[in-house]
């Protein structure tokens, strides 16, 4: 087994523990296995990894603690010990590695989290996403195990499910699907995307407006949300978001996400704006509020969003004019209360006023009164309504001179 940049000697280490340790298969398992076999077979660049997952038949925890008694602590470091299968972590050689014994699991009905217990390295294998990602270097053989043709769909870069329930099982593998697709810039297969559109459009969840969020298996929420905030934050994410779009499978999301023109202009609006990308995304939902309470995204970011509606049903039904001044702008938005967060998430949707307010946003609403009200009160005015209205009038003269 040939790993660049990753020490001979590890390797040694690792098998010989394993031989000591009885244990039969300890294979090399996860996306390093794949970009291996992109680069020795395919040409693509070598960008090393920042850590080896490791799957274990037997005991991951006994592997580690004769891996410690073989090599001592000057080579054995941050041994730590997560989860009731006794998954290790710990670093070989300076090298970060994660040993797991191998397991099984089923899913007891549709989206819900899966029932887990010990299992072979074949079992193990089947729990994974896509068949380019379910292949394993077996350290004690040396063989390249294959059982579900990720070697052929790598070669003619496509994106192929493990088995028919695969996305009826757990809808977030979409997700991620496009995460790999962005990333490696393939495609779905014909077999693969059937199973999408069946998914999609069989699912239980009711896509509709207003649905309570229990309509949504809370363990499948929380899945999604984690799943689009990795493809956000570190894959090329219009290319995913528009694969997802052309598998029709925003609907995983929200419907009306599925038919959004706009959305990598808006997001790259967020961009800009220093919001995080998962508020502008749902920005564009129906009921964004009840898109982002469904998805557990954090509270402060859901009442950006909640307030979303009344500030766009405002900007409908009580318009200022566009050229108004700074001051009736400022006066307007902060009378409304909206959060600048909010204010700014409709800047990204472009409305017809969408230039004041990204000046609000920028630049007016951090432009204090030019006196304070300790200045005033020494000037004379008497603490109460009227010396805070000064302080708006004089505040207000200041943002019109500054137009």
């Amino acid at each position: 087994m040939d790993l660049p940049a990753v020490p001979s000697a590890l390797l040694d280490a690792l098998k010989a523990a394993a031989t000591e340790a009885g244990v039969p298969r300890l294979a090399l398992v996860g996306g390093v296995v794949r970009d291996l076999l992109l680069h020795q077979r395919h040409g693509r660049p070598w960008t090393g990894v920042p850590d080896l997952d490791w799957v274990v038949e037997g005991s991951a925890a006994h592997l580690a603690d004769v891996l410690q008694e073989r090599c001592g602590t000057e080579r054995v470091s941050g041994v730590q010990h997560h989860g009731q299968f006794g998954t290790v972590a710990l670093n070989l050689d300076g090298v970060p590695l994660d040993l797991a014994t191998a397991r099984q699991e089923h899913y007891p009905r549709p989206a819900e989290n899966p029932v887990v217990q010990p299992g072979s390295l074949a079992a193990d294998l089947v729990r994974r996403d896509l068949t380019i990602n379910a292949m394993a270097l077996d350290l004690m053989s040396g063989e390249l195990i294959d059982l579900h043709g990720g070697q052929s769909d790598l070669a003619a870069g496509r994106l192929q499910f493990l088995h028919p329930g695969s996305i009826s099982d757990d809808p977030t593998r979409v997700i991620r699907a496009a995460r790999y697709g962005a990333r490696l810039g393939i495609d779905l297969g014909s077999e693969a995307l059937e199973q999408v559109g069946a998914t999609v459009a069989a699912w239980p969840w009711a896509w509709h407006v207003g649905n309570a969020p229990e309509t949504a298996p809370p363990a499948l929420a929380s899945r999604l949300r984690m799943e689009l905030e990795r493809l956000l934050d570190h894959e090329p994410w219009p290319i995913a978001l528009d694969l997802l779009e052309s598998w029709q499978a925003m609907a995983l999301v929200d419907p009306c996400l599925q038919r959004d023109p706009e959305r990598t202009r808006r997001l790259r609006w967020g961009q800009r704006l220093g919001l995080p990308l998962m508020t502008a995304l749902l920005a564009a939902a129906a009921d964004p509020g009840a898109v982002a309470r469904r998805l557990q995204i954090p509270g402060e970011q859901q009442q950006w969003l909640e307030r979303l509606p009344s500030l766009q049903g405002w900007l409908g039904s009580h318009p200022l004019p566009i050229h108004a001044s700074p001051d009736a702008w400022t006066t307007a938005l902060e009378r409304g209360g909206w959060p600048p967060q909010t204010v700014a998430l409709m800047v990204t949707l472009r409305p017809a006023a969408w230039r004041p307010l990204l000046r609000w946003w920028g630049r007016w609403r951090h432009i204090p009164s030019p006196q304070s009200a300790r200045q005033l009160i020494a000037e004379g005015w008497q603490p109460g309504p009227g010396l805070g209205e000064e302080l708006r009038r004089r505040r207000g003269v200041l943002l019109d001179q500054g137009r």
